[in-house]
Formats: C-alpha cells, structure tokens, sequence
C-alpha cells in the first residue's frame, strides 16, 4: 500500500462516520420494563459484596457470540477505552485549573484570609451533595450524558432539553476561557506577539488530541493532571515549609497574615465582613467543580460500574486535600493587603504574575522558583481547556443520540469519536479572539460572570433529576440498597443543597443591586442565562407539546443492554473485575494519581 492510499485510508477512518449496528441511549425504542430487566439494572452478581468468592458467569453464550454483540454495540458509537487512572485524572484535570492558584488571590485582597478558607469549605458541601446524588444516579446507569438522558426520561423532555444545552454553553465557554488564560501566562514572559497567535496553535493541537481515541485522550490529561497535582501539593508545601523560616531570608513568618482574619467588603462592620465571606463564596461557586466531568466520561471507561464508584468517592477527599488545602496556603503566605500583589491584580499583571504563592516567592527574594510556577500553570490551562473540549463534545453527543439536537452529532468515527460535536466543541474556542479587541480581563470577566450562573443552575437541574429518580425507582419498586453505589442522608441532603444553590444563585450578581452599582453588561451575564433556561424549557414544551413523566412510566432500564454487553465481554477476555482492596499506602496513591 502506497504513501497516499495510507493516508487516505487514514483521513477516512478520522473524517468519515460509521454506521451503528445498534442503537443507545433514548432513541433506542424503550418498551417498557420487565422483571429481569429491573433486576438486572441495579446491581451485576459479581460486584455483590455478599457473594465475594463464589464463581461468577456473565453469560452462557460462547466467546464469540459475546465478542460479536460487543462489537456492534461498539460500531458508530463511543468507545468504552478509558481506564480507571485516567478516569480519575480527568476528573481531577476538570476540577483543579489556574483559577485555584489566580483567581483565589484575587478574592484573598477582597475578604482576607479566614473568609476565603470558610467560603472553600461551606461552597464545598452543596458540590459534594451533587456529587453523591450525581453519582448514584450515572453509577446506576452509565450511558451518554447520564444526568441529561435521565432529566427527560424522569421529569419531561423538555426538561432534559434544558439541562443539556445549559451544560453545553457552561462547557463550551470555558474553553475560550482556559484559552484567553493561557495567552495571558505567555504574557508574563513577553508581550510582543500577536493573541491570535497562541490561539490558533492551541485550536490545532486541541483538534489533533480530541478527535483521536478516547484512550490517547486519556492518557494525555493522565499525564497534563499529575502537573496539576504536583503543583498543588508544591505550593503547599512550599508554605508550609517557608512559613516555619525555610527561605532565603530566614523568615518565621507562620500565620503572621492571619491578623486580620476577615476583611470588610463593600461594606463596614459585620456587614462588610459578611459581603466579604460572600464574595469567596461566590468566587468558589465558579472554581470548585467535579461530578459533571465523571459523568461526561460514564459511557466511555471500561468496566464502569466498578470504576465510577472509586471516580466519586474521591472527589471529596481531593476538594479536602486541594481547594481547602490551597486556600489555607494562599491565605498563609501572602497579606491581603501586600502591596506588590494589589499592584499585580489592578494592574491586570499577566499569567502568574498575579498569583499570591509567586508574590510570596519574590518577597522572600526566591528566583526561578516563578517562572517554573508560571511554565505548570500554562500546562494545567492546556490541560483545562482540552477536558472542556471533550465535556462539550460528548454533551452535544448525548443530546444528538436522545433527538434534543441535530442527528449528526452524534455520529462518530472509526476510532468511536463523535467528530462533529468535536468540530462544533473547537468551534468555542473562536470565542477567545475577542481578546484581541478586548483586554484578557475584559473577556474572563465576561466568562467568568456566564459560566458561575450556568454552573448553579446546572446543579440546580442535577438534584431536582436525582429527587424525581428517587420517587421513579420507589414508584418502580426498584430497591436502592441494591446498587453498587448509594447516598444517605437522601432526599433531604439533596433538598438542602438545592436550598443553597437557590440562594447562591439569586446572590451572585447581587452587588449590581447595590446604590450606585447598576451595570447591565454585569446583570445580563450574571442571570440571563436563567431566562435562556426558562425560554429552552417552555419553548421546547409548547412546540413539542411534552408531559411531564409519571414516575411509574420513567424509563430508568434503556442503554443498560449496552452495558450488560460490555461487561459479558470484559468477562470472556477475564477482565470484568471488581476494583481490587489496596492498603492505606495504595489508597493515597490512588487517591492522588489514580493507580
């Protein structure tokens, strides 16, 4: 085979779509819910705790009926490639980014550094409830964009067609955002280039990543997450140590900066001093982020019901360990009032020159120490950017599957690449040209103010889908002490985190209501997007004419064939295993690096 028919065959197998055998998702025609089916949804024999050791046989049909049912499930369809340390990678490369490093100095100036940590933790509580009701809910059923499939099949289509266009525009205008932030960390070095610049080459190596297979994909954030781990555990270690007196200067400065614990904002007295606890609150509503990007990934990890659970578990110990961990060290090595870091921020200093940890580095007379910072920050907004670009892609998929977008969508490749929705995905990142008639802070500004407001709401979606899934699987006579992974304390911890997410989402523009204050760009991209919802939730409703699901009519069993097949398959090649016990050291290295 010559040069050119290689490469011909090889622009096929990227660019030309296959053909699915079978159908996934809800455009399979669901038919209702029989006995097995019931049963056989909740959880398989093999990962029953109670049955440890006793010999376990998926199916009885013969190792190529098996491999031939997978294969079809396979063709036209994503690819279930990703492993379980990928898996947690990617979850972690959604959730830590250079906003916890920049942005958290940013609001240290304006609240000091008591409100930035108890604004970490008390935002952290509704993210873990979403977390755990998420979980159960995609752990129980691993398809296409699980939290959206199930909000149209438990409450009403047009419901479902919300929530996936409001996490798609949240998904799709981060990646401009990840991309005007990398520009600005070139910046820190030089400045005599053109924006447009950067922007292409990122735009070209984010096609080439995301439109391979799924497992390159993965093992490129495996790689680009554990920088981010590193850096973060760096940073505090490099306050921990420098604060008991390890640095050039020899100085002791321990918890010095906590003198002032809260800082007034906006107001004086309590007041000022609550508007300060809000404004880290508010900041953190935007940062801390993490069950979304596992559930995007459900339909492709191999072996998910055993991976996911382990995916869930740990986002509460890395929000722990990373968020409060990085706020306490932000708020420890640098004042709220440092005079070379008010500068950097009014000054809209580029890259890591605004960060608190690289301002402390300078005034304890370290060099080279930033620069190193400034090089893994621009590694963690490439890593950023590209898991949004997937988060977009596979969201548009899931939509396309279930008809609340064009069917093209969701046709993929050779390699089980949805390419259009990648296309339309990359198709975001234009967005960040902007920067070329706008200041970078202009333009995240912007972002930020849209993407905090379509955050909330997407949580907001996510437990009132996992409210309705309870009543659908008591109405279904579906027994949740079945399933492999289950919250407690339900419904009413999901009654209260969407108590909190109710007021954070009224309170996070709330300074524009303020005397003197009002400013429309600020309003528009602080709440329109709950118009927008609005407007997609009774538009859809009225042209559609949907009704809302009964409990006892919600289809909680379609897509799990899929799956079933998946794992009769991993059994034939001795591969469907229960994740293995580890020691208190393994768990920790898993808990960090995902082995």
């Amino acid at each position: 085979m010559s040069a050119a028919q290689r490469t011909l065959g090889f622009l096929k197998d990227v660019f030309i779509p296959v053909p699915p055998v079978k159908a996934i998702g809800t455009a399979e025609k669901f038919t209702g819910i029989s006995e097995g089916d019931s049963i056989g949804s909740s959880v398989p024999e093999f990962f029953d705790e109670k049955k440890k050791g006793v010999e376990y046989t998926v199916a009885e049909a013969n190792a190529e009926d098996v491999t031939k049912e997978f294969e079809e499930y396979s063709q036209g369809h994503t690819h279930r490639m990703l492993s379980n340390r990928q898996l947690q990678l990617i979850a972690l490369s959604g959730t830590l980014g250079v906003g916890m490093f920049v942005n958290t100095s940013k609001t240290l100036t304006l609240c000091g550094p008591l409100s930035l940590v108890l604004g970490c933790i008390f935002w952290s509580i509704p993210v873990l409830i979403v977390n755990i009701s998420c979980g159960e809910m995609v752990v129980h059923l691993p398809i296409p964009s699980p939290f959206i499939s199930l909000a149209e099949r438990c409450i009403d289509e047009a419901f479902g067609f919300m929530a996936g266009w409001n996490f798609w525009v949240l998904q799709g205008s981060l990646v401009p955002f990840e991309m005007t932030l990398f520009n600005s960390l070139i910046h820190y070095w030089r400045d005599d280039f053109s924006a447009a610049i950067p922007f292409a080459l990122i735009l070209v190596l984010y096609f080439f990543i995301n439109l391979s297979n799924v497992k390159y994909y993965g093992e490129f954030e495996f790689y680009l997450g554990m920088t981010k781990i590193i850096l973060a555990i760096g940073m505090i270690l490099f306050v921990f140590f420098t604060m008991l007196g390890a640095n050039p200067l020899h100085d002791r400065y321990g918890f010095r900066y906590w003198e002032t614990p809260m800082v007034e904002y906006i107001g004086t007295g309590a007041n000022g001093r609550f508007q300060g606890f809000l404004a880290s609150v508010i900041a953190y509503t935007f940062l801390i982020a993490g069950p979304e990007y596992i559930s995007m990934c459900a339909s492709e990890v191999k072996n998910p019901r055993a991976v996911l659970p382990n995916a869930y578990k740990s986002v509460f110990y890395r929000i722990a360990i990373f968020f409060v961990g990085c706020a306490i060290a932000t708020g420890t090595c640098v004042s709220y009032d440092n005079a070379t870091l008010l500068a950097a921020i009014n000054n809209g200093a580029p890259g890591a020159g605004s960060c608190a940890f690289t301002v402390a580095m300078k005034n304890l007379n370290i060099k080279v120490l930033p620069d190193i910072v400034n090089v893994v920050l621009m590694l963690a907004s490439l890593s950023g950017g590209n898991s949004f670009v997937y988060c977009t892609s596979r969201t548009l998929y899931g939509m396309a599957i279930d008809g609340k977008a064009p069917r093209f969508f969701s046709h993929c490749n050779k390699g089980g690449v949805p390419i259009y929705s990648v296309l339309a995905a990359l198709c975001w990142g234009c967005l960040s040209f902007l920067q070329l008639g706008e200041g970078a802070s202009v333009v995240l500004s912007w972002i930020i103010n849209l993407v905090t407001a379509s955050q909330l709401l997407n949580y907001m979606i996510i437990l009132a889908v996992y409210l309705q899934f309870l009543k659908c699987l008591k109405a279904q006579g579906i027994d949740r002490e079945d399933f492999i992974f289950k919250g407690w304390w339900q419904p009413y911890q999901a009654w209260f985190g969407i108590f909190i997410i109710i007021c954070m989402l009224g309170a996070q523009g709330y300074y524009v209501f303020l005397p003197d204050s009002w400013n429309v760009p600020s309003f528009l991209f602080s709440y329109i997007m709950i118009f927008i919802d609005v407007g997609l939730f009774v538009g859809w409703k009225v042209i559609k004419r949907t009704k809302f699901i009964s409990p006892h009519e919600a289809d909680l069993v379609t897509g799990m064939d899929e799956v079933n097949a998946h794992e009769r398959y991993l059994e034939s090649i001795g591969e469907l295993k229960p994740m293995a016990k580890k020691s208190w050291k393994g768990k920790i290295v898993n808990l960090f690096f995902g082995f």
